[in-house]
This record gives structure tokens, C-alpha cells and sequence, in this order.
């Protein structure tokens, strides 16, 4: 179980509590207004997250190598889905835990990511296997 699910909603009776004892219903009212204006601040983020990914289709990325070198692990989906900027492909089943997705970019390198509770805990870069017929650079 996530311990965030108890302790946020504590922390905020708890709040409630320290301004109704230190300024009456006016600390109430002054604590109420900073946590409504917490919760509009990260809904605002999350809408516009979601509306930069709804312009571009899903499961696109830039560049697969520069998102496999800006991931980090223990980072949210959200947060993950501002730095691509699309949604990713989903690869598991809806639902499932661990959630898989990817991301591929123009040259069909790719960056999978294994989501557990709604957290990265590892992705892999997949290139394309170079052609036998090109030749190497700078030769």
C-alpha cells in the first residue's frame, strides 16, 4: 500500500487543524484557499501535459537516445509524458502492473518503460541494426 494515500490526506486535517487553533475559522479559510490552489496548480499541469500530447501521435518521440539519456528511475508516468511530450504505446495489457510502454522516434530507435505503480523502475534503448550496405561514418 502506498503511504501516500494516508499521509497526505493527514497532513492536510492536520493543517486544517493548526489554523483553526492558531487563527480561528480564519486560519481555516486561509489553509483551505492554499490547498484548493495547490490541487488547481497541479491539475493546471496536468492539462496542459495532456493537451501538448494530444497534438502529436501516439507512442513519438524526437529522439529516442536523448529520452533514454534524460530518464531517470523512480520518475512518474506524467512526468515522463511532459518529457516526450505524446503518450506512449501501451505494450501490456490495460490495467496490468507493470505497465509497458514506448516510445519511437524517426529512425525506429525505440525506448521501452516498465511502470510499477505508476513509477519507472527500468526502460531499455533498442537501436535499428545499422545496414551492411552503408557506409561507416567518417570513413
Amino acid at each position: 500500500m502506498n503511504l501516500r494515500n494516508i499521509l497526505v490526506p493527514l497532513g492536510a486535517v492536520a493543517l486544517i487543524g493548526f489554523g483553526f487553533s492558531a487563527y480561528g475559522w480564519a486560519g481555516v479559510a486561509a489553509v483551505v484557499g492554499g490547498l484548493v490552489m495547490w490541487a488547481l496548480l497541479h491539475f493546471t499541469r496536468l492539462v496542459n501535459v495532456m493537451k501538448k500530447a494530444a497534438k502529436r501521435p501516439i507512442g513519438y518521440v524526437g529522439s529516442a537516445v536523448m529520452l533514454n539519456a534524460r530518464l531517470a528511475e523512480g520518475v512518474n508516468l506524467m512526468h515522463v509524458v511532459a518529457m516526450t511530450q505524446a503518450l506512449g504505446e501501451l505494450l501490456s495489457a490495460e490495467g496490468a502492473d507493470p505497465e509497458i510502454y514506448r516510445w519511437t522516434d524517426g529512425t525506429r530507435s525505440h525506448v521501452t518503460c516498465e511502470f510499477r505503480q505508476g513509477k519507472l523502475v527500468k526502460w531499455t534503448l533498442e537501436r535499428p541494426p545499422a545496414d551492411a550496405d552503408t557506409p561507416a561514418q567518417g570513413a
